[in-house]
């Protein structure tokens, strides 16, 4: 009966002290989420990047959050730092027009970052680079770059709805 009794004490003792911490492991855990964001890098992995031929990557088209047509890849290039990125051709009124087109003249080359978009389909989601970034972005030359072969495989992370 006493051991029974001790016991009960003991599962009520420690009942409390589980109620007593939880706020506290609580606000610290929120603490370090808000401290820490996850680096570009990390984000990518994040999104389990898979093998894509670069051919299959170039003519698709790049949206935005809204899925507004920002412009479609029209080469795939490895810089120095041997980073990759996709050349898409941008203007906030032409994006939605294909390439080829009169249109061309009026847009600028824009280096997005491998690591900032992810495949859905047959698009691409440019998730990590908002329209304002593509307007603020240098125009890119084929000096700061080497292009990829289209049976070049590059990996390139996966989105889903």
């Amino acid at each position: 009966m006493n051991a029974r009794l001790n016991m009960k004490w003991l599962s009520i003792r420690l009942l409390v002290a589980v109620l007593l911490l939880c706020p506290v492991l609580h606000q610290s855990m929120a603490q370090e989420a808000t401290q820490r964001q996850p680096t570009q890098e990390e984000r990518y992995l994040a999104r389990f990047p898979q093998p894509a031929k670069v051919g299959h990557l170039i003519g698709l088209p790049v949206l935005d959050g809204r899925d507004s047509t920002i412009g479609y890849v029209r080469d795939v290039v490895k810089t120095a730092d041997g980073k990759i990125k996709l050349i898409v051709p941008y203007n906030s009124w032409f994006g939605w027009v294909s390439e080829q087109s009169f249109f061309d003249r009026f847009r600028k080359p824009v280096a997005v970052p491998l690591e900032t978009v992810a495949i859905l389909g047959s698009q691409i989601d440019a998730l990590d680079m908002e329209r304002p970034a593509f307007e603020k972005a240098p125009a890119w030359s084929p000096k700061d770059g080497t292009s990829l072969s289209r049976d070049d495989i590059v990996k390139i992370g996966v989105q889903r709805r």
